[in-house]
């Protein structure tokens, strides 16, 4: 694993210390022979606060290509999961550009924004997001429902059988291991054929044993061609990466 890429303190420039907040400096995109899957570039991100306004984004810019596996780490707000969102066309910045496979996803309307977002992206939550009622086949088929394809079901079977849940297909995921519940999820997000996932803490609530299985699944997309992009606090979780970006809050 290379070393981690430190992202230093965004600068003061006189503000209060009530009105800083944790925030991301840039990094400059590492050059790679394989074609960019996510591009960022110069991301801002604010937010109103009480004493006001908040930077949760000052400058951001990084690229993960196909077949690169990029973990994010920092600490409790420092802007990873707005970083994620925005990567993931979930927010808008408010300054910057973001270029997934090649397109501009912020500048499609919501819908069309939607359908580039399945068709591209798969997501992966620590608290797994599992539907309540519907059983594991049903839950990795549900993106099917917003893009529906022929062989949904026996795609979603395959991935079921591959991430060993094929004996829990009808359970429900209150029946399931906190483990079981991310292979689900993990199954989910692969659905669609996704060329980039990305992946919110996925092992924070696992043992140890399932924390390596989701970090050897998301390294098997990467070496598949796939991007992956993961936030983290846990170290361990970040040196499966070939990359680790450092985002640090001011002094």
């Amino acid at each position: 694993m290379r070393k981690p890429v430190k992202l230093g303190p965004c600068p003061r420039e006189g503000k209060p210390q009530s009105q800083r907040s944790p925030c991301a400096a840039s990094a400059r995109p590492v050059a790679s022979p394989l074609p960019s899957m996510l591009e960022i570039r110069d991301l801002r991100k604010n937010y109103a606060g009480p004493e006001g306004e908040v930077r949760a984004l000052d400058g951001v810019s990084l690229a993960v290509a196909a077949g690169e596996f990029i973990a994010v780490q920092g600490p409790s707000g420092c802007g990873k999961s707005t970083l994620l969102a925005v990567a993931g066309a979930l927010l808008a910045p408010d300054a910057g550009t973001v270029r997934i496979a090649g397109g501009d996803p912020y500048a499609l309307g919501a819908d069309a924004r939607a359908r580039f977002r399945a068709r591209h992206i798969g997501f992966v939550f620590q608290q797994f997001h599992l539907i309540p009622y519907l059983d594991v086949l049903e839950n990795v088929l549900a993106p099917a429902l917003a893009a529906p394809f022929a062989d949904s079901e026996a795609r979603a079977r395959a991935l079921i059988d591959r991430f060993g849940l094929t004996h829990r297909l009808r359970h429900v995921p209150a029946e399931l291991s906190t483990g079981e519940r991310q292979r689900a999820a993990l199954a989910r997000a692969l659905l669609l054929r996704p060329r980039l996932l990305l992946a919110d803490e996925p092992t924070g609530n696992l043992d140890q044993t399932s924390s390596e299985g989701v970090l050897r699944h998301l390294a098997e997309f990467a070496a598949d061609g796939g991007a992956v992009l993961l936030v983290t606090h846990d170290p361990q979780a970040a040196a499966a990466a070939r990359r680790v970006i450092s985002l640090t809050t001011p002094a």
